[in-house]
């Protein structure tokens, strides 16, 4: 038996820690009810699993989130919900991406506990360690030139440094095949979840939680993510690091 106890620890050491399904707190379900959340934010909530997605990244009141790229808010009205008036949302958009930065700008004037700055792609900045480092749908982009130069590596350590000992780093984002080069991941705007998962443990962080709520087997992985065939119904993968304690 303890033969094959041995035999079996590597495999069990390398599967995934996928979680169960995530349970949704009466704070993350009154923020995804709240009435003041535009008819178009509701309208995707059937596709973007909201409640899901903020119970999955550990999101609690009183904390300090950082949120990279909130591309018009359409999370950032929900974790200023969740988080309360005694925490703080930073908001970070892309220079480059004027459109959104302006409509991020407008809603953060709206809310009491968020700040929006707009900084070089790839800016880590933000006044105090954070408790939450928040990335959807954008880890991607991160890869793509035109958007501004990135070192991901250098990025994801900034990340590690603005946490707090024990804070998390959420990314979620589009599954791509295994090998994509860049200006592949440009044409798709998808990134393979096990780059995302080597680059960011290699920096310090230790991967704890991985969540499968929006995953979709349909998805072959071969479109870009604006195809109309596909989109909607991509598959994505959520990933929960966590900064270890010293």
């Amino acid at each position: 038996m303890r033969h094959i106890a041995l035999l079996l620890a590597p495999l069990i050491a390398a599967a995934p820690l996928t979680a169960a399904a995530p349970k949704v707190s009466s704070d993350v379900a009154a923020a995804v009810a709240d009435p003041a959340r535009s008819a178009e934010a509701r309208g995707a909530d059937g596709t973007r699993k909201p409640a899901e997605t903020l119970a999955f990244s550990g999101i609690k009141p009183g904390m300090t989130v950082a949120e990279f790229y909130p591309g018009g808010g359409y999370f950032t009205r929900m974790i200023s919900h969740v988080v309360g008036p005694k925490g703080h949302v930073y908001g970070i958009e892309n220079e480059r991406w004027k459109e959104a930065a302006q409509v991020d700008k407008e809603l953060a004037a709206k809310l009491g506990n968020v700040s929006m700055d707009v900084q070089p792609f790839g800016t880590v900045n933000f006044p105090k360690p954070l408790d939450l480092a928040w990335v959807t749908q954008n880890y991607h982009d991160l890869k793509i030139a035109k958007y501004g130069k990135v070192d991901t590596l250098e990025f994801d350590k900034a990340v590690y440094a603005a946490l707090k000992p024990g804070g998390i780093y959420f990314i979620l984002d589009h599954q791509g095949a295994p090998g994509l080069t860049d200006a592949e991941i440009e044409k798709l705007h998808r990134i393979n979840r096990d780059v995302v998962v080597k680059e960011v443990t290699s920096v310090g962080f230790k991967l704890v939680e991985e969540g499968d709520f929006l995953r979709h087997p349909g998805d072959d992985h071969t479109k870009p993510i604006f195809d109309e065939s596909i989109r909607g119904k991509t598959d994505q993968y959520a990933l929960k690091f966590v900064k270890p304690k010293k």
